[in-house]
């Protein structure tokens, strides 16, 4: 039987000799502190958007209402995991909390070596120097930002391998982020060197699609045979666990937490981004099962990280992630983080706001493109529908389109991709369903006036990941006559 969504149907408790079948739905946790949030008016914004260069990334946390930029990071931690801070051992080498770590790893997720780095990206420049040659080819499915630049660093030549679904927002396939098989066996075969397979879960450039199971083992036996790693970005993969549960047939009656442990053991390695699922502020990983591998990540984090038992972080830091992993496998948590998307994004279409679905675990992506039908991409929709959220109500967002896609190292051409999205990101534990009514209520606005959008062209480019950096300015209207 599928769980129950959370995303509930009010019921009218007033009325009378009427039979209740269902009951509302609240997150499982109560608030014991609060940070204030200020609203700023709409010549305020003008100001603060003209000053970031219509880059939200640039724009001052001061001046954002609610902030749906990114879930990296910016979760709200429990009472446990505070008080854990407060049992940092700051000690250069061997730190208690690093063991605790250690532990909390090879429970959940089933990887025999750890090695902390400060943050995800951390770990993807160490795996990727440590494994790729110059000419070699990673196949995946579908690029993240910082992974394939990392690759492309170590002089790897990325390849998509994601289903066709994947590209397509208005596709219902329950797991837009499986691997393509006949296309990964055709890189697999034709490639001068593969060094390993790159498979992300909760795929953030498709919409937060997951990937199933049977994909996943599927995936594992076809590299089995071509003697190919498999390495997992598990940045949100508790969250692909919750959707495993809710959407493939056999596992509705296993927990998160074994769910999660299967699908790792298809896997050689990972590296992770703690600070989205793990509820943490700071912090990350790269796990191997393999020794000798393990050992080389362990010289190359001295020299770009830190020590090989705290690699980047502090000893409370740690320690917080290690209670944070622990809260994060169970499933009335992860019930709840995944309900509050889930609301946002059927609150959304309930408007007839193009969204893509089905609705992703950690935000809910616009879909520039229909928002925007008559702009052309070098106008940059999803940066100029990003600013417009912003303008209406303070609501702060991220471009996931053509500035995120960046330029082809080779020929220095934009990549086009299919998708030009909008992400509202939605930060675990922060936020309440109130402030995802406001949410909703300015993206309707923006869509009502959206004839109104002439599109943004690019006044500044840096070299590396333009989106965390470029500065644009609106498009002028052309004249009549």
């Amino acid at each position: 039987m599928k769980p129950q969504s959370p995303v509930q149907t009010p019921i009218n408790l007033r009325t009378t000799g009427q039979q209740l079948h269902r009951r509302s739905w609240a997150e499982p946790w109560k608030i014991k502190m609060v940070e204030p949030i200020k609203k700023t008016t709409r010549r305020q914004r003008e100001a603060a958007l003209g000053a970031a260069g219509y880059n939200t990334f640039l724009l001052r946390s001061e001046d954002v209402y609610i902030d749906l930029l990114t879930d990296s990071g910016t979760s709200a931690m429990s009472d446990w995991q505070w008080a854990g801070i407060m049992l940092g051992d700051e000690a250069y080498a061997g730190s208690k909390n690093y063991y605790h770590l250690e532990d909390a790893v090879q429970k959940h997720y089933g990887f025999k070596h750890l090695i902390p780095t400060h943050q995800g990206r951390g770990a993807e420049h160490i795996l990727s120097q440590i494994m790729i040659r110059p000419g070699d080819t990673v196949p995946g499915n579908m690029y993240f930002t910082t992974t394939r630049y990392h690759q492309e660093h170590a002089g790897a030549k990325f390849v998509d391998v994601i289903i066709d679904e994947a590209h397509d927002p208005v596709s219902l396939h329950p797991f837009k982020g499986n691997v393509d098989l006949a296309k990964l066996e055709r890189v697999l075969k034709e490639a001068a060197h593969v060094p390993y397979v790159s498979l992300a879960v909760t795929v953030n450039m498709a919409g937060g699609q997951p990937v199933s199971m049977a994909n996943a083992r599927a995936v594992r036996e076809l590299c089995t045979r071509y003697e190919v790693p498999v390495m997992l970005d598990a940045t949100r993969a508790v969250e692909n666990a919750w959707f495993i549960k809710a959407r493939e047939p056999g596992f509705e009656g296993r927990t998160c937490a074994e769910i999660l442990k299967e699908f790792c053991s298809y896997t050689d390695g990972c590296t992770m981004s703690g600070k989205k699922d793990a509820l943490v502020n700071i912090g990350g990983w790269l796990s191997l099962n393999d020794g000798k591998l393990a050992d080389k990540a362990r010289n190359m984090v001295v020299i770009y990280e830190g020590l090989h038992t705290y690699g980047g972080m502090a000893g409370r830091d740690m320690e917080a992630m290690a209670r944070g992993i622990e809260e994060s496998v169970e499933d009335e948590h992860m019930r709840a983080r995944v309900g509050q998307v889930e609301y946002l994004g059927e609150l959304l279409q309930s408007y007839g706001v193009p969204v893509v679905v089905p609705i992703g675990g950690h935000a809910v992506y616009l879909d520039a493109r229909r928002f925007y039908p008559n702009m052309p991409q070098d106008s940059f929709p999803a940066q100029t529908l990003s600013a417009e959220l912003y303008l209406d109500a303070g609501v702060r967002s991220m471009e996931r389109g053509i500035v995120s896609a960046g330029r082809d190292s080779a020929t220095g051409k934009n990549h086009y991709p299919k998708l030009e999205l909008v992400r509202l990101t939605i930060p675990r534990r922060v936020y309440t369903q109130a402030h995802m009514d406001v949410v909703a209520e300015s993206v309707v606005a923006v869509y009502q006036q959206k004839v109104k959008a002439k599109g943004l062209k690019m006044v500044y480019e840096p070299e590396y990941l333009r989106f965390f950096q470029a500065r644009f300015e609106p498009l002028k209207s052309k004249a009549k006559g």
